[in-house]
């Protein structure tokens, strides 16, 4: 072939993209980070953290004084003990807004709705938005919650291992009401409206992501223990990211919690997620797996469950979610009664899939 010829074939080539090696499309890079929240936020759990290549976590400051707020000094002290081994503070746990039960809950008055006691608390929560500004702390996880975490006997698993489980089925309320008697779904918003009325312009001053945990798990409509879980549903908490809207207004994204709120979790739960990260209300992320469906799952460990867990991280990673993924509610054993082993195995099984993520298509 001549070289006149040879160009103008090799131009053609180029022009119809054939005969020549196709350009390599960057792959999008995973943002996220392996997380945890698990307490407390001592020298020899930031250790064990740090051992498992967990460099970002949710912290637990000591707080003083029995107040419902960390200062600022409470809070550097934390974050400089977390540097001190190597890790990041990158969200915050109240000590109020928990997810205990109501008759459990010293602190309860947000979600009584008891005035003037719920303002005073709001007024705490302020506080704390500012304070963990100054301290360089981005997030606040929170729950607004009556009833805690419901779950019925544990299941046997493999090895000595037991799965938390929640069968409605054989659910025994130890009363029929809680101490905040019967709460509708229009009492129960009120609550919820109130809150982020005061909390949301706050949060939009001093940029600080406040992440909401959902109910967890889904009732019946017609309620459980005089209660109506609004937060149960996709639908509630669509409806709560649509209140007070704001990039700083969103969800610690339990993916556990909400995949026990479908019928078919592992055909369903990427439509969801695909929902809120793309309108960027996802702050946190519970990155855990199931076996079963609404109103009957165990939690299972991340390899066992009916998510496809390579299928979501895929996901939050096209989303480009940039916050932490964390275990939650993982298998115990005799020998194991806090789930350090397991949380180790975690650690290592999500840590490894983020890795792995620039390799994947």
């Amino acid at each position: 072939m001549n070289r006149r010829k040879f160009f103008s074939n090799s131009s053609a080539a180029i022009a119809l993209g054939v005969g020549l090696a196709p350009t390599a499309t960057p792959s999008r890079r995973a943002l996220m980070k392996l997380g945890c929240q698990s307490a407390p936020t001592t020298d020899e759990h930031l250790k064990y953290f740090a051992r498992y290549g967990v460099r970002n976590i949710c912290g637990y400051p000591e707080i003083a004084d029995g107040r419902l707020y960390a200062t600022v000094d409470e809070l550097k002290r934390m974050v400089e003990l977390a540097h001190s081994n190597g890790v990041s503070v990158d969200c915050l746990a109240p000590p109020f807004l928990g997810s205990s039960h109501v008759d459990k809950e010293k602190h309860a008055s947000i979600m009584l709705a008891q005035s003037p006691e719920r303002d005073g608390d709001i007024e705490s929560m302020q506080t704390l938005i500012r304070n963990c500004a100054a301290a360089g702390v981005p997030s606040i996880k929170y729950n607004m919650s009556l009833l805690g975490v419901l779950r019925t006997e544990r299941t046997k698993g493999r090895g000595d291992a037991t799965y938390s489980t929640w069968r409605l089925r054989e659910a025994k309320p130890p009363t029929p009401v809680t101490r905040a008697g019967v709460v509708n779904a229009e009492q129960f918003w009120e609550r919820i409206t109130y809150f982020l009325d005061h909390i949301i312009p706050v949060a939009n001053e001093y940029k600080i992501r406040m992440a909401c945990h959902p109910h967890d798990p889904g009732v019946p409509p017609e309620g459980y223990q005089g209660v109506t879980r609004v937060l149960g549903t996709v639908d509630g908490l669509k409806r709560f990211v649509s209140i007070r809207e704001s990039p700083y207004h969103g969800l610690n994204f339990c993916q556990g919690t909400v995949s026990e709120m479908l019928q078919d979790p592992g055909k369903e739960i990427y439509d969801v997620i695909r929902y809120f990260g793309s309108r960027k209300k996802i702050f946190n992320v519970h990155f855990r797996n199931i076996r079963g469906k609404r109103d009957d799952f165990v939690e299972v460990y991340p390899d066992e469950g009916d998510i496809d867990l390579v299928k979501a991280i895929k996901l939050y990673r096209d989303l480009e979610y940039p916050y932490l993924l964390m275990p939650d509610h993982v298998p115990v054993a005799p020998g194991d009664p806090r789930g350090l082993q397991s949380f180790a195995f975690c650690y290592g099984y999500i840590r490894a899939l983020i890795q792995g993520l620039d390799q994947m298509a």
